[in-house]
């Protein structure tokens, strides 16, 4: 039994923010009811590489069920309004204002289904002069500054994974928990939107401080981090080591027991974190050489036994026979099953399978219509 059971949840999605917050319902036992158009969202065309299905929608959408309509047609709106009069949470990232020209506003939800939590993903709040800008993911972590923060010295990067996306789904889930939670005590649902961008700007809360609080523009530093040092990888003799040194209480144990430069800890110029992080290259002329002299498991071994934090560098070839990684099989839309990282919390779910475009039309026409 999940925590969402009974809960109906009508997903008009595609791509990756609304159906990551759908399938964390779906996991907790809710049933989402995923509306594509004809020929499938856009996640199912991406590619092919999980065994003919693709790797974004192998992720997103299990335990999910899959209707074909058409809601430009009078007939399936109007089995869209029936789907709405019995579900608890809407959920939809079509584009700005497209919900709207289909008569279901804000103030028509509100009236019509009072009970209703609708969720609309956009990428700029609708109350800003970028309503209606196109949203993608890379697009939003530039215009936040994301990138400006990511990337080394003389080149800007987005993040690797669709972090805008992740960062939106993820709220848009905490926000429909929380409407829950709400409307158990009111009785009434409400509408609510979640913009990509104010996610993406939430994450950057740091840096901007810097530079509207401290006149300091946060740099890119690669792997190292731009405001905590030492907090980056050492070349050793056959490898690397990423250290994370955030306590002076650390600092401490590193410069004596694992540099064994005790002189370092008494050096006024490295004195805290903030005086490290300002003579970092300084700092780096001297420990770089020290860890170039170590091999990979002798500098593991010295930080574990000092308390140090550490890590590994490690590329995607190595991700999957990682001995931390917890993962789960999932069954594809023709029946083949394929493992897939398990989601954090939840080590005993039991992932129900994802479907086939429009596998369960006629069943809900039959149901709604």
């Amino acid at each position: 039994m999940g925590a969402l059971d009974g809960l109906l949840v009508v997903a008009i999605e595609q791509a990756v923010a609304a159906p990551l917050c759908t399938v964390r319902l779906a996991d907790a036992g809710a049933r989402v009811i995923k509306i594509e158009r004809e020929g499938g969202e856009t996640a199912r065309n991406y590619d092919r590489v999980v065994k003919g299905t693709s790797a974004y929608f192998a992720w997103l959408n299990r335990g999910k069920e899959s209707a074909v309509l058409d809601l430009k047609a009078s007939s399936d709106l109007k089995l869209l309004r029936q789907m709405l009069k019995k579900a608890d949470v809407l959920v939809q990232n079509l584009a700005p204002g497209a919900l709207s020209r289909l008569g279901l506003t804000d103030n028509v939800l509100t009236r019509d289904f009072p009970a209703l939590i609708a969720v609309s993903i956009n990428g700029y709040g609708q109350d800003t002069a970028y309503a209606q800008m196109k949203a993608y993911d890379m697009l939003v972590q530039a215009e936040a500054g994301l990138c400006a923060v990511t990337g080394t010295p003389e080149t800007p990067s987005k993040v690797g994974v669709s972090a805008a996306d992740i960062a939106t789904g993820s709220a848009a889930h905490a926000a429909i928990l929380e409407a829950l939670i709400q409307r158990g005590k009111t009785g009434r649902g409400q509408c609510i939107e979640i913009a990509m961008f104010d996610c993406i700007a939430d994450w950057m809360s740091v840096p901007l401080l810097h530079f509207e609080h401290g006149a300091s523009e946060t740099g890119r530093h690669g792997l190292s981090h731009a405001s905590i040092y030492p907090y980056r990888p050492f070349q050793c003799v056959d490898g690397a080591i990423i250290l994370a040194i955030q306590t002076e209480r650390e600092w401490h144990r590193l410069c004596h027991d694992v540099l064994h430069r005790p002189d370092l800890f008494e050096h006024d110029a490295y004195s805290n974190n903030a005086l490290r992080v300002q003579n970092r290259h300084a700092l780096d002329d001297i420990l770089e050489p020290i860890f170039a002299s170590l091999d990979v498991e002798t500098a593991i071994k010295s930080c574990s036994e000092a308390g140090i934090a550490w890590a590994r560098y490690r590329d995607v070839t190595e991700v999957g026979a990682h001995p931390a990684l917890r993962s789960m099989d999932v069954t594809l839309p023709d029946g083949q099953t394929a493992w897939i990282p398990r989601p954090a919390g939840r080590p005993d779910l039991e992932p129900r399978p994802m479907p086939a475009l429009g596998a369960d039309t006629d069943k809900i026409r039959a149901e709604f219509g």
